[in-house]
């Protein structure tokens, strides 16, 4: 027969557990914290940038979203920068997301546990605490100068680049995250029916771990739009854009701005007659990283419904 605790010990016991779940009462309160904090702190800045930028925003919201830059503070706005932000964000989309999804199918799937592979893994991640500044520099080095008859030297390519540079460790690492997140028995239910290496990879792990994916890919675009210390040694200017008869390609290896650039140019003007601008455009790198957060949002939930079907 088991034996039969005492009181003396059981009254120990429960003093025991209402001693632990008085620490995670204790805990759970200080994330509470920490979260309402966070989050009073992005309403704070949200506030800050809506209220100096509103005589702007209430005089000429959509003149001041589509117009050039200007000398004039009348008729200055952010559409160069806009323009820019969108061009960088697509060649960090085409260059960083294959190259890093690659790498992390890689490491995940076919390195093994080597040495090699262990010593990526290590320079991965200490790529993704390196200074955006050393970014810049790097690609002043080599897609300015070495590979500046490629790119067209300070130019939209090579700020693009540059930018894929600086998040390509954080994909890599956040796609790992996402296919060591799926379940080794769906792993071996394809192995099961007869699926090769490749094929689970393709039909079962990569679908599995899309959501994931997805997110830490699209924050990796919010990132780079908002990156100005990179694309300043590069040869981002803080005011000009060539457009208008310039082919797209010849657009690419020209001079850019991009909304961090713009801020940066108001900043630097009369905090009197230029200070909203600055609190403009910050609202307006606000909205595109706020519509990329929303698209990442989007369509994870719709593959989320995709799966549970």
């Amino acid at each position: 027969m088991a034996a039969v605790s005492a009181p003396g010990d059981l009254r120990e016991s429960l003093r025991i557990r209402r001693s632990a779940d008085t620490g995670g009462q204790i805990f759970r309160g200080l994330l509470h914290l920490a979260l309402l904090l966070a989050f009073a702190s992005l309403v704070a800045v949200i506030w800050t940038a809506i209220d100096r930028s509103w005589p702007i925003l209430s005089e000429r919201p959509l003149d001041f979203l589509s117009s050039n830059t200007s000398q004039d503070p009348a008729k200055a706005g952010v559409w160069q920068g806009i323009q820019g932000s969108v061009f960088l964000a697509g060649i960090v989309a085409a260059v960083a997301f294959p190259v890093g999804i690659g790498g992390a199918i890689y490491l995940e799937e076919y390195a093994g546990d080597t040495r090699f592979s262990r010593f990526l893994q290590v320079v991965v991640r200490n790529l993704a605490g390196v200074p955006s500044i050393v970014y810049g520099l790097l690609g002043l080095a080599v897609f300015v100068q070495t590979l500046g008859g490629i790119t067209g030297g300070r130019s939209v390519i090579a700020g693009g680049l540059t930018l894929a540079c600086l998040v390509l460790p954080v994909v890599i690492i956040t796609t790992q995250e996402a296919i060591r997140a799926v379940g080794t028995e769906l792993r071996q239910a394809g192995y099961g029916v007869g699926a090769t290496h490749w094929e689970v990879i393709r039909s079962i792990v990569l679908p599995s771990a899309a959501p994931g994916i997805l997110t830490g890919t699209v924050l990796s675009i919010a990132r780079a739009v908002g990156e100005a210390a990179p694309i300043l040694v590069v040869g981002a200017v803080s005011g000009f854009f060539q457009t208008g008869t310039l082919s797209f390609l010849e657009q690419m290896q020209s001079f850019f701005t991009a909304l961090p650039m713009q801020i940066f140019a108001f900043t630097k003007q009369p905090t009197q007659t230029w200070g909203a601008h600055a609190a403009g455009a910050s609202v307006a790198i606000l909205l595109v990283v706020i519509a990329l957060n929303s698209v990442a949002i989007y369509m994870r939930a719709r593959l989320d419904r995709k799966l549970r079907k």
